[in-house]
């Protein structure tokens, strides 16, 4: 009798643990991981899938990880907003509006990230400007914003896209032109990259690149990358103790690969590994570069790809994908 008690009492015990164990959730993937040296085995498995997180976007852009929160944060540039994403409570709005605040409709944010106090610092494409958030509601309903930089030598940017902020709160952004509407004045006779230093003054770093997108900036601080849109290039700077750009040189030609690719996604965002790796969007997914510019291998989208953040153990890199969000999983 006593070892029937304990039977029923085991296998009511077993049949409760089971039920209330919260099942992992099983997301729809895309795309395939092409490998091209071996070497990028290092960062990636070649049986990784690449999961589709959220969708239902219109261009998604600018992700942000907030390691505190275990959130990532995304721009939807046309739809004006920001959304918020975490594994318990999938999506919610983040930031509405996000980067254009004035009446009628124009771009939202585009690049974000975090400063050196824990700050998201913002490229409004709509309102012209590079601006940090100030203050925001629980359902992201307007939110207050400061700016931080909006004109160069008395004439407003075109529309800052991409940004990257040093360990000296030193604000890197580009300035092209693929924020403007056809309505909308140009001031600027070029397309820049510029930098905001920590007392806020503004200072141009070159203008030779005719559609200067992505940018980042190496671990060390020594390297600044810029990704051209047209002609499809990687390109780094060394960066002097004064802060100016010399022995500039093309790290990478795309413009071969962006011909042939199936998704004609011209270089755009990039997350930079602690060892120098370059994870970088463009034709048909990230590219994974090494600092000098070989091309180890892609995490293969065939899809339009934004732009890509890593979490904070750099474990997990999360994608910017057209109307999507994705996830893929990376060897620590």
């Amino acid at each position: 009798m006593r070892k029937l008690f304990y039977l029923i009492v085991c296998t009511s015990i077993f049949f409760n643990c089971t039920t209330t164990t919260t099942k992992k959730k099983v997301y729809e993937t895309i795309g395939y991981i092409q490998k091209i040296e071996d070497a990028f085995d290092t960062y990636v498995n070649p049986n990784t899938k690449i999961e589709i997180i959220s969708k239902g976007y219109i261009w998604t852009e600018g992700p942000l990880w907030l390691k505190e929160e275990q959130a990532l944060i995304f721009s939807d540039v046309v739809a004006n907003t920001a959304y918020k994403w975490t594994e318990k409570d999938s999506i919610s709005v983040f930031l509405s509006p996000s980067g254009y605040t004035q009446e009628g409709k124009g771009q939202g944010s585009n690049g974000l990230f975090l400063d050196k106090k824990g700050n998201i610092v913002l490229c409004q494409t709509g309102d012209r400007k590079v601006a940090a958030l100030e203050q925001i509601s629980t359902q992201g309903a307007n939110p207050q914003y400061k700016t931080l930089a909006e004109t160069f030598e008395g004439k407003r940017f075109n529309a800052p896209n991409d940004l990257v902020i040093d360990s000296n709160n030193t604000i890197y952004f580009t300035d092209p032109n693929f924020g403007l509407s056809p309505e909308t004045a140009k001031e600027l006779d070029f397309q820049g990259v510029f930098k905001i230093n920590k007392e806020g003054n503004v200072q141009l770093l070159t203008k030779k690149w005719p559609t200067p997108n992505g940018i980042h900036i190496s671990p060390d601080e020594k390297t600044l990358y810029i990704a051209n849109s047209e002609p499809a290039l990687l390109i780094a700077y060394d960066i002097t103790e004064e802060g100016t750009l010399i022995k500039e040189r093309i790290l990478f030609d795309m413009q071969t690969m962006l011909t042939n690719s199936v998704a004609k996604q011209k270089p755009d965002g990039m997350a930079i590994k602690k060892d120098g790796t370059i994870f970088l969007a463009g034709p048909d997914g990230v590219l994974v570069l090494t600092p000098e510019g070989k091309h180890l291998g892609t995490i293969r989208t065939d899809k339009l790809t934004a732009n890509c953040v890593f979490n904070e153990d750099e474990s997990v890199l999360y994608i910017t994908c057209h109307q999507l969000i994705l996830r893929v999983q990376l060897k620590p």
